[in-house]
């Protein structure tokens, strides 16, 4: 044997262990600067019962680490929300109190849902919260809504996507009457307006909700922009507009009996909004005799830091959460629940080749 083998073995031990601390060296620099900013992490000090446990018979998911969701996997759940506080005391049997809705992610809820009767109203109104970490946001076109189709992501969804399927919800106006504009695809189907409430979707199903040219602009990374009238919520407040008394410059309203055109419209009639909160998680709100103010403030009470009005009127607001008896079972109108019972639209709405209206799907991120 060769004397020169010992120090041969010992240099290819000592490449090896540089090469492994510059990997790990690496590696730390990657996490410590991920790609995407992070949203704002939750507070350590809030109490065990806001952290969800897994579903029962299901693997948890890693909560370490914070983030926003990337394509491949999802982050750490978030917390849930905190019971809301009813506007008047005492509220009604469990107003404001948060139950789960939807399929589980990874073993973890990611959709969760109350009701609360909005300051001065009578009936109580649909909130649903859900986990952005966990979910991943697709805006679907109709052939009204924008029209100028066809688009690859239209009514019905099908059964690959139905796969992972755990809620959907409306989308807005007409685009004619929505004062701003809509892209997705690849496509401006309508210029898209500064100033103007807009839902946008990034790459990997990332969504929120923000005002066009202020708080966002186009970036190679967006992937659809869904605009309707001016903002709602900003700065976790309702916006002047939605307190002002000028209530018509929030869409044309059916009357107390009626959606007949000679019918005067009601200022308190169906309508539904979402907005985003502080750490990222979406809010939903819908339901009957809402004025804009008070959706708005339905929102803010459910964390909406920012927020926008969606479609109004009885027809065309519906929440569905979907959850399959099997895992990975395909989201179907027989397991599909509405957030309010009244509404017009439901579980199979979103599975009609006719549907005609644009709508928001939010699906499971992959947990492989």
């Amino acid at each position: 044997m060769s004397t020169a083998q010992p120090h041969r073995g010992l240099r290819i031990l000592v490449r090896l262990l540089l090469a492994g601390g510059a990997s790990l060296a690496l590696a730390s620099c990657a996490t410590s600067k991920p790609a995407d900013p992070a949203p704002p992490t939750s507070d350590p000090a809030a109490p065990a019962s806001h952290v969800r446990p897994p579903a029962s018979g299901t693997p948890s998911m890693s909560r370490a680490g914070s983030g926003s969701p990337q394509a491949g996997a999802p982050s750490a759940p978030l917390p849930i929300p905190a019971a809301l506080a009813p506007f008047t005391m005492p509220g009604f049997a469990g107003e404001g109190a948060w139950s789960p809705a939807g399929r589980p992610v990874g073993g973890v809820r990611a959709v969760y849902q109350t009701t609360l009767v909005p300051p001065g109203g009578s009936q109580p109104a649909g909130i649903a919260w859900m986990d952005t970490r966990l979910l991943s946001a697709r805006l679907y076109s109709g052939s009204r809504s924008p029209g100028g189709g066809p688009y690859h992501y239209t009514a019905p969804v099908e059964p690959a996507q139905a796969a992972t399927l755990v809620a959907a919800f409306n989308g807005g106006f007409i685009v004619n009457v929505a004062g701003g504009g809509y892209y997705t695809e690849g496509r401006l189907v309508d210029p898209l307006v500064r100033g103007a409430a807009s839902l946008v979707i990034y790459t990997g199903g990332r969504v929120s909700i923000e005002a066009w040219g202020s708080d966002v602009a186009m970036t190679p990374d967006v992937v659809s922009v869904r605009q309707n009238l001016a903002p709602l919520v900003a700065g976790g407040q309702p916006t002047p507009q939605a307190a002002s008394s000028n209530w018509q410059a929030w869409g044309s309203t059916c009357g107390a009996t009626s959606c007949a055109a000679t019918v005067p419209g009601i200022e308190h009639q169906w309508r539904s909004g979402v907005g985003v909160t502080a750490d990222g998680a979406l809010v939903y709100a819908a339901g009957p005799g809402l004025d804009p103010l008070q959706l708005a403030q339905l929102l803010v009470r459910a964390g909406a830091v920012r927020g926008m009005q969606l479609d109004i009127n009885p027809d065309w607001p519906v929440f569905v959460s979907y959850h399959p008896r099997a895992r990975g079972g395909l989201a179907a109108p027989a397991n599909g629940s509405k957030l309010l019972a009244a509404t017009v639209q439901g579980p199979w709405t979103f599975f009609e080749p006719w549907w005609a209206r644009d709508f928001i799907t939010m699906s499971a991120r992959p947990t492989g």
